[in-house]
Order: C-alpha cells, then sequence, then structure tokens
C-alpha cells in the first residue's frame, strides 16, 4: 500500500510540475501580429497595470485548476487503499441497522473529510479573487456560502448515492442503466427547481428596478417568443466585480436574470446585446441540446463507471479495501473514475460549448443590430474579470466553455466586414 500511495503522490508531483512550467516558461499567450491595434488588442482597452495583472491572475488562476482536479483523485484514491473508506462504512454500519441512515451516515463523514481536505485549494482561490479585486466577498461571507455548498451537495449526494447503492444492490449487471434512466427525470427536476430553491439559498433575487431597462429587455425576448414577464435582478456587487446575466430553468420557472454589476458597469446597449445573447440559448434550444449530450454521455459515462468498478474490485479489492462493488465504500472509486471521465471529455463538450456560444454571438448580433455595443461589452467583461484574451491552448481546451476573447473579437470584426 505505501508503493501505491508513494507512486499515487509522485505522479501528482511530477503533474504540477509539468503544469506549472507549461503554464510559466512555455505556453504563449502574447497576441498573434496581425492583430495588433485591433479591437482584440487588450492594449487598446487596458492600461499597462491591468494587462500585467490579467497575465498574473489568469496563470494562477489556471494553475489551480490544473492541480486540483487530479487532487481531488489522489484524495480518493488515498482513502480507498488506506482504508478510510472502508473504516466508514464500518462506522455507519455500527451506527444504525437500516441501510438509509447508513448512506447518511458514511455520506457526511466521506463529504466532511473531502471539504477539509480540498479546503486550501478553496481558500486559495478565494484569497487571490480578493487579492486581484475580483472578489468582494469578506471571509465570513465567503465561509457562509461554503457552508451552504456544503448542504446543498450533501443533501443532493445523498439523494443520488442512496438510490444509487440500491440500484447496484438490486440489479447486480444492469444498474447503471437504471441510474442512466432514472438521471433523466431527476436533471430535469434540478433544472426546474433551481432557479426558485436553490439560488435564493446564495442571493437575494428582486424584480429589476429599472423599468425602462426592463421593458426593453422583455422587448427582445417578445421577438424571441420567450414567455417571460419579469427580468430579475440579483445582488452579486456584494460577492464580485464580475460581469454575468443568464436565462435559467425551464418551463414557467425560467427566468432572465442580471447581475447588479453589469448594470452597473455596462451601458443599456451593451446591456441589451449581452441579454439577446442569453436569450439566443433559449431560442436555439441550447438547453435541449445539453440535455441530450448529458444523456449520451452518461450513458456511456455510467456503463464505462460499472465495467471499471466490477474490474477493479474483482481484480484488486484487496488493495482498494472493498470486498463489493455494492459496499458503501466503493463509493470514492466511482466518484474517481467518472471524475476522470468527465475530465477526459471535456474538451469535446467544452468544443460544443463554445460552438453555440458562437452562435449566440452572432444571433446577439442580428437581433440588436449593433455590433459596437458587443465589442465594447466584451472588452469590458475581459478587462474587469483580467481574462487573457489569448490563454493557452490546454487553457482553451480544458477550461474554456466560451470562445477566447481573441475569437469573439475577432469574429465581431469580421462579421462587419461581411
Amino acid at each position: 500500500m505505501r508503493k501505491w500511495a508513494f507512486r499515487a503522490v509522485l505522479l501528482y508531483l511530477l503533474l504540477g510540475i509539468f503544469f506549472y512550467v507549461y503554464l510559466y516558461f512555455l505556453a504563449d499567450s502574447s497576441l498573434p501580429d496581425v492583430y495588433k491595434g485591433s479591437s482584440a488588442d487588450p492594449e487598446t482597452f487596458m492600461n499597462g497595470r491591468e494587462l500585467m495583472l490579467s497575465e498574473e491572475y489568469s496563470k494562477i488562476k489556471n494553475l489551480l485548476f490544473f492541480l486540483s482536479t487530479p487532487y481531488e483523485w489522489l484524495f480518493y484514491f488515498l482513502i480507498l487503499i488506506l482504508g478510510v473508506s472502508k473504516a466508514f462504512q464500518r462506522w455507519s454500519q455500527s451506527t444504525s441497522k437500516y441501510k438509509i441512515l447508513q448512506t447518511g451516515i458514511y455520506l457526511f463523514w466521506l463529504s466532511l473529510l473531502s471539504n477539509v481536505v480540498i479546503f486550501p485549494f478553496q481558500y486559495i482561490s478565494y484569497r487571490i479573487s480578493r487579492d486581484y479585486a475580483i472578489s468582494t466577498q469578506t471571509f465570513s461571507e465567503w465561509m457562509k456560502d461554503e457552508l451552504t455548498d456544503f448542504w446543498v451537495n450533501y443533501l443532493t449526494m445523498f439523494i443520488i448515492v442512496s438510490v444509487l447503492y440500491w440500484l447496484i444492490r438490486k440489479f447486480p449487471k444492469r444498474w447503471w442503466l437504471a441510474a442512466w434512466a432514472l438521471s433523466v427525470p431527476f436533471s430535469i427536476f434540478m433544472m426546474f427547481i433551481q432557479p426558485v430553491l436553490i439560488d435564493p439559498l446564495y442571493n437575494d433575487f428582486t424584480p429589476l428596478k429599472d423599468k425602462v431597462l426592463e421593458e426593453k429587455i422583455l422587448d427582445i425576448a417578445d421577438r424571441a417568443n420567450i414567455p417571460a414577464d419579469h427580468v430579475y435582478e440579483v445582488d452579486m456587487s456584494s460577492k464580485t466585480n464580475s460581469l454575468n446575466a443568464y436565462v435559467t430553468g425551464v418551463g414557467s420557472n425560467s427566468r432572465i436574470v442580471l447581475w447588479d454589476t453589469t448594470i452597473n458597469k455596462l451601458s443599456e446597449r451593451e446591456i441589451l446585446f449581452v441579454m439577446a445573447h442569453e436569450m439566443a440559448h433559449y431560442v436555439e434550444k441550447h438547453i435541449y441540446i445539453g440535455i441530450a449530450l448529458y444523456l449520451t454521455f452518461s450513458f456511456f459515462g455510467l456503463w464505462i463507471a460499472a465495467k471499471l468498478m466490477n474490474f477493479i474490485v474483482g481484480r484488486h479489492g484487496d488493495k482498494v479495501k472493498v470486498e463489493r462493488v455494492s459496499s458503501l465504500s466503493s463509493l470514492p472509486l466511482f466518484l474517481v473514475i467518472t471524475s476522470m471521465l468527465m475530465f477526459t471529455i471535456s474538451p469535446f463538450s467544452n468544443y460544443i460549448s463554445r460552438y453555440q456560444e458562437t452562435r449566440a454571438d452572432r444571433y446577439a448580433i442580428e437581433m440588436t443590430g449593433d455590433k459596437e455595443a458587443a465589442i465594447s461589452s466584451f472588452q469590458e467583461l475581459s478587462r474587469v474579470g483580467l481574462s487573457q484574451v489569448n490563454p493557452p491552448l490546454l487553457v482553451k481546451v480544458f477550461r474554456y466553455g466560451h470562445p477566447t476573447m481573441l475569437e469573439r473579437l475577432i469574429m465581431l470584426e469580421e462579421y462587419e466586414e461581411e
């Protein structure tokens, strides 16, 4: 076990060194000469200090991303081979004879340990965001959100894990198919309740105060055949300086939402372009395309996870301290496999997302007819968020669900020429 643990830690350290060298010495985020002086040139909309800070901030955040993801894998692997997961299962079984209570107890200890171990990364990310004036939250406010996250995630996972392991016991060979079938209505249900039950736990949502602006946004929504009677404003300035807006929910629970930071920092023309972009996702049914892709990925993902779990437990059950796949102690194995699979397909899912975002950009230009506002809004988003205009390739592939600012701004310039 010591050999396995040593190799896992060594591999993680080597990965960390690779990504550090890549981001700080090998990757090139400079702007190609052909775009110098264009609207995509950050020197035309950022001052010298902002340029320096955007490079520093982006490198740190990207490094944290590439370190934190395999760090979770390492954590789950170590608690398996060191017998921690098996110990949690024994404690839960000695506490209650009921399976559902055993699941709740086991999951509580696993979630608590997971949050404690991963907390340093979360705190560093928070401190970096504070130091670079992205986050405006006090430590106590941030911790309040972290605690809310813990309990929301715990309750959600409790439902999922309870059902999942009941299915594994009930259908030992086809549990993955039953789990996939049940994930469909569950995902839709979560999307339905997200705007009205979960989001308000973190922020206060109120009707948009600027009624003139609301009328103009609803006019765009009406032209896009989006059923909406109100635009909601959310108080995000107490947490961040970043800008955002979105259309969320499904059916009667759909909501058009504007961050107050967006209202305060963008002009009316820029806000209307941003809202038209968000509405494009609704019009082009990106949410349903996303559901279809999720169902496809999860079908094959659960099948692969089931095959790998059977193989690992059957061949190396003594090493990972798991007697049967149906044992609660196998949960970290399921989590690390699914996490690795999601990371593996993220380049493909990000590519699809970037394509949809490009479509939404074009739709917003056609809807508003205001390309100048589109350009200035993207420039302001990049400046306020300290985003790299031309991020390194691996960062774009694994992190970017939106086109880079270079791609978006150049598309706008070329669109103008068309």
